[in-house]
């Protein structure tokens, strides 16, 4: 390439550098990547954003851009055609300047002016989560400077296409941050051209690339004009010891092999009719022919996995699966660009797709489906390896297997219980408790032979630990189904303690660096919060519970014809903290109203400013002393709480504000959540009575009925502690959150660091580090700054799997809805039936429901509970029968549906809908 020094200094060479996103898009910021990479990409050159503003500016175009969009609605179509029409036809009058007219000149003959092709660049396009691809016009075989001019013109104005603004609204993407940058490239009259995915897009699968072709340019076949061949070459390593060399100097968060370890072969191959061509026409433009060339492979085997090779090396360049488009032209290759396969779930770093590994999400169990935090990932790594402590096995964060990360989010690996021959008849049974689709999406992968039981006896060393753990767990459990009341009573007596002694160790007093070294030591002691108390006293006490619950409860339900009354039975049970915290908050909520000057504080100010006046220590002092009280109990509860570096209460009592202005306002005496947890209690008695009269009348009737009389008197003071393990879990966390927050303050506080709680976007050893050496490096900041971009882009993500398999494939659907076409499917868990409206919530801080609304949400964590009370029903799109939502439900009296694929987005706000917990089947009664 011939020197810069004469190129126009507003453009770039496309292999410039300097070709960043913030100046060139993301698509010329990946050709200028490729390009310095090595790879064959067409001679051209990069027209910055810096000219579109300048044209923009120039012609007067913003205001008409903010006049056109003001007040549009952007979910009407034609309201969006009107407004791009309005705004292109000014990009079309307006007219470069002299100055940036010669610079386009002299680049254009710089690379030959030969003809060109013309593409947009979008600074919000080809990202990592969204790849815009086909929003923006792309002008092919132009000839001349002033048809280039034209088109760059046009290029710039196809920022505004009415499907480019309408993806932008969708994808919450501000309208004004945008930018357009053009690349201009020597135009490749290719003889065949296509688009490669160097994982199979449709399936997931990172083994397989998917490659589309057609003869002619590809624009035939990326705008859907012909049906191209498809080829699907299979990719494997040479042999199993190339699967380390495979990732040999790669970057720790590597997670695809080396193209140089790979073996490519063709798979299949599927010819597509090919009926239309598009090419280049010798004075400009292109032309189209309509030709049948069915029977003929647009590409030979060789240029095939030829492609599949630089496939790989381009998803190697980038680390992560890609779209590419290529033409093949007189026995050469060209890429004509890249960009991320955006509708596929990343998987864990380094993690081989062979051995086949089974993952289910951590989201599925708990309701959580935000991404998490670094620090927050690793310590809830650290707590639930360190239970294996409680077996006999030595594991912590460092040295555990069994959870992986992706997506920001936590992945629990399930291979080794499904090929155990146990776990493997047991497994989908057991997880349709947590979620149902699960339990259908692992009835059929286990017909995958590479699935199979292993039938290797288990070691000797194995069996100890298991007999050392088993007998004293056991021995609990015959303690608690002895002395019942113990359950409780010995457990919230060790938890007390334990927080106590964390607390009490926790208020160091130290300089700035030995705090912080406290806190760090503190949260390595994580790791045995399910090990020292909640596997052995709070796991056995809930088991002891569970056991007669679903042995003889359920079961005897079933007998006698009513499948569901064992589920009655479950209503307002004693010992379940979530249920204390409720009505804790409920007698806060009664001081306020007792007391004149608190009640009219709460009636007459915004929630907002009695947040901040509680902050304060503000509020009218009966309020201030009563909510101080609550939030000592209950202040390190919060939305997300699992993840450690998710905001408490105590930090923004917003949430709990507005709950308690609900509560106020309610004036029916039969919703006070102390009348309805009363209400459910005498209705598990009536439910239980009415199990044990029915029994008596099976055959052993008088023993049957003596065994649900004994499985209720253990049940109901047991199973309440469901929540108590986790609840000392948050509490811990809580501990350990103010610590490390403490340290970030007082980081702050030295302009060492920007925020408060950037030390939660870091892992323990990079908080190590910075303790060890006193300083934080440019480098730890740069990689907070990262951690948070990487979190707001996966804040987008729509859809989770409910099931991740190594090779790539995913699992997303819930149950599958039954022939009912006004009806939708899901799984019963609290019985009953009630017709409301709907609130779709996607965050139960920014949504107060109205009293009988049905909750409509993805899952469900004790922050939402205070919601409960006003909800006439609830519909989840995760979760099962011991999930927290349908425990709460039914503790409630709601009739629930859960496990029902996508209900936030096919239910509506507003719609009517009848839900029907026995059965299932939510119907759509009036549309909104």
């Amino acid at each position: 390439m011939v020197s810069p020094a004469s190129f126009p200094k507003q453009f770039l060479h496309l292999d410039s550098t300097e070709a960043t996103l913030e100046k060139v898009g993301g698509k010329g910021a990946n050709l200028a990547r490729l390009a310095r990479a090595g790879f064959n990409v067409p001679n051209g050159f990069l027209i910055p954003i810096d000219s579109y503003k300048e044209f923009v500016e120039e012609n007067g175009l913003d205001t008409i851009i903010r006049a056109a969009l003001d007040n549009l609605d952007f979910n009407d179509p034609s309201a969006l055609q009107e407004a791009s029409q309005r705004i292109r036809s000014q990009f079309g009058l307006g007219s470069v300047s002299r100055a940036l007219d010669a610079a386009l000149r002299i680049a254009y003959g710089w690379i030959g002016a030969p003809p060109v092709a013309v593409r947009s660049s979008a600074t919000a396009e080809d990202l990592p989560d969204m790849s815009f691809a086909g929003q923006q016009d792309t002008f092919l075989n132009i000839i001349g400077a002033d048809e280039l001019s034209n088109a760059v013109i046009s290029c710039w104005s196809s920022l505004w296409t009415a499907r480019a603004i309408g993806y932008r609204a969708r994808n919450e993407i501000p309208q004004e941050d945008v930018s357009l940058s053009v690349v201009v490239q020597e135009m490749v009259e290719a003889d065949v051209s296509g688009v490669m995915f160097t994982s199979n897009p449709l399936s997931g699968k990172r083994d397989e690339i998917v490659i589309d072709a057609t003869f002619g340019l590809g624009e035939a076949l990326v705008s859907g004009q012909v049906e191209p061949d498809n080829y699907i070459i299979q990719t494997a390593l040479h042999s199993k010891s190339a699967l380390q060399s495979a990732f040999a100097d790669a970057p720790r968060s590597a997670t695809h092999p080396k193209a140089d370890a790979m073996h490519f072969s063709i798979k299949s191959k599927t010819l597509g009719a090919k009926a239309t061509v598009i090419r280049g026409n010798a004075k400009g433009g292109i032309t189209i022919t309509n030709v049948d060339q069915a029977k003929i492979q647009a590409c030979p085997d060789k240029v095939i996995l030829q492609l599949a090779e630089i496939g790989q090396k381009i998803q190697e360049e980038y680390d992560f699966p890609q779209d590419v488009e290529w033409a093949y032209y007189k026995d050469n290759l060209y890429i004509l660009q890249s960009r991320p396969i955006t509708s596929l779930y990343p998987l864990p770093p380094n993690l081989a797709s062979s051995p086949l590994r089974a993952m289910i999400g951590l989201h599925v169990m708990q309701g959580v489906i935000e991404p998490y935090s670094p620090l927050g990932m690793q310590t809830l790594e650290n707590v639930l390896s360190g239970a294996a402590l409680a077996f006999g096995a030595d594991y912590s964060y460092k040295n555990q297997t069994a959870f992986h990360e992706a997506g920001e989010r936590i992945w629990i690996d399930v291979t080794s219980i499904i090929k155990h021959p146990l776990g493997h008849k047991a497994y989908p049974t057991a997880i349709k408790s947590i979620d149902p689709a699960v339990g259908q999406i692992f009835e059929n992968l286990l017909n995958d032979p590479q699935f199979s039981p292993s039938h290797q006896p288990p070691k000797l060393r194995t069996i100890i630990n298991l007999l050392k753990f088993i007998i004293p767990f056991w021995g609990r459990i015959f303690r608690y189904w002895y002395k019942p009341e113990d359950g409780a009573a010995l457990f919230r007596n060790l938890t007390n303690a334990k927080i106590a002694k964390t607390q009490a160790r926790s208020k160091t007093s130290g300089d700035l660096w030995e705090n912080f070294r406290e806190h760090i030591a503190i949260w390595g002691e994580s790791r045995f919060v399910f090990s020292d108390m909640v596997v052995p006293h709070g796991v056995s006490a809930v088991v002891a519970g569970m056991v007669p619950f679903f042995g003889i409860l359920q079961r005897f339900s079933k007998e006698v014809g009513e499948p569901q009354l064992y589920l009655e039975i479950s209503r307002g049970l004693p010992n379940n903290v979530t249920t204390e915290m409720d009505l804790f908050l409920w007698k806060t909520a009664q001081d306020i109203a007792a007391d004149t000057e608190s009640q009219l504080a709460f009636a007459e100010s915004p929630a907002f400013q009695l947040a901040t006046d509680y902050q304060q220590d503000a509020l009218p002092s009966i309020a201030q002393q009563s909510l101080a009280q609550f939030m000592s109990r209950y202040g390190m509860r919060g939305l997300g709480e699992i993840d450690m570096g998710r905001i408490r209460w105590r930090e923004e009592p917003l949430h709990i504000i507005q709950t308690l202005q609900s509560y106020l306002k309610i004036t029916d005496p039969d919703l006070a959540p102390d009348v309805v947890f009363a209400r459910g209690t005498k209705a598990a008695e009536l439910a239980g009575k009415r199990l044990e009269t029915k029994v008596r009348q099976l055959k052993s009737g008088k023993l049957k009925s003596r065994l649900v009389r004994w499985a209720i008197s253990r049940y109901r003071p047991l199973a309440g502690l469901r929540e108590a393990p986790k609840f000392f879990a948050i509490q811990m966390l809580g501990i350990i959150r103010e610590g490390i927050l403490e340290s970030g303050k007082s980081l702050v506080a030295e302009n060492l660091l920007e925020k408060e709680d950037d030390l939660f976007f870091l892992k323990i050893e990079d908080l190590e580090e910075i303790a060890k050496k006193e300083s934080i490096s440019e480098e730890m900041l740069e990689k907070i700054s990262e951690k948070r971009a990487l979190r707001a882009r996966e804040m987008r993500r729509k859809m989770l799997p409910r099931v991740l398999l190594s090779d790539g494939r995913a699992f997303f659907e819930g149950l599958r809805d039954i022939n009912n076409e006004n009806g939708i499917f899901g799984d019963p868990v609290s019985p009953g039936m009630v017709e409301g409206r709907v609130r779709v919530v996607l965050n139960p801080h920014a949504t107060q429901l109205q009293v009988g609304e049905i909750l409509v949400c993805t899952g469900t964590d004790p922050a939402w509970t205070p919601l409960f009370l006003a909800a006439g029903g609830l519909v989840m799109e995760v979760g099962g029968l011991m999930t927290h939502g349908s425990v709460v439900a039914r503790e409630y009296g709601i009739p629930a549906v859960v496990g029902v694929h996508e209900a936030t987005t096919r239910l509506k706000t507003g719609m009517i809908i009848r839900v029907d917990g026995s059965s299932g089947v939510i119907e759509i009664m009036e549309e909104k």
